[in-house]
């Protein structure tokens, strides 16, 4: 069986690696930046699709580091949209966050911000303000991406042959 017919067989992404949802990660937060310069100025609702791609780049990014910290697809499915949950398995995979931040996160979940954004158009008022979850963003980004890095610089560091000295 190729690579491909493996992933069509199981849930998709299963066969992701860390890099790859990471890479996906950025690509969500490339496009949420994008649509939000877009829509700078407009009605609320019009965000709605920037909020979506802004919580989901945030679920990938934490995804991206619990794989990494070798987690398995299934643990991280198996927390669905729950971002609290994600955040707190982060935090022992080594994230710091700041404290607002990991408030913030638990409030995304508690509100059903993910589900809110994809479906309730009249729950805008009751939402994160932007610039909040545009922080929150940032930071798991960054944070995130430079733990993915310095670990796999590591991995690869700790496989690289080895010369003597003279």
């Amino acid at each position: 069986m190729s690579d491909s017919d493996a992933s069509l067989a199981g849930y998709p992404g299963s066969a992701a690696s860390a890099w790859q949802i990471l890479s996906l990660a950025h690509d969500y937060h490339n496009s949420c930046t994008h649509l939000m310069m877009r829509f700078e100025g407009e009605e609320p609702q019009t965000l709605a699709p920037a909020r979506l791609l802004a919580i989901h780049a945030i679920e990938l990014y934490l995804n991206a580091l619990m794989l990494d910290a070798g987690d398995t697809p299934q643990m991280v499915r198996g927390l669905q949209h729950d971002l609290a949950g994600r955040a707190k398995r982060a935090i022992e995979c080594g994230l710091a966050l700041r404290p607002k931040t990991a408030g913030h996160l638990a409030r995304l979940t508690s509100g059903k911000e993910y589900v809110a954004a994809r479906y309730g158009p009249e729950l805008v008022g009751s939402q994160s303000e932007l610039n909040r979850l545009t922080a929150t963003l940032k930071e798991v980004s960054e944070r995130v991406s430079a733990i993915v890095a310095a670990n796999t610089e590591a991995r690869f560091a700790s496989r690289a042959p080895r010369t003597e000295q003279a």
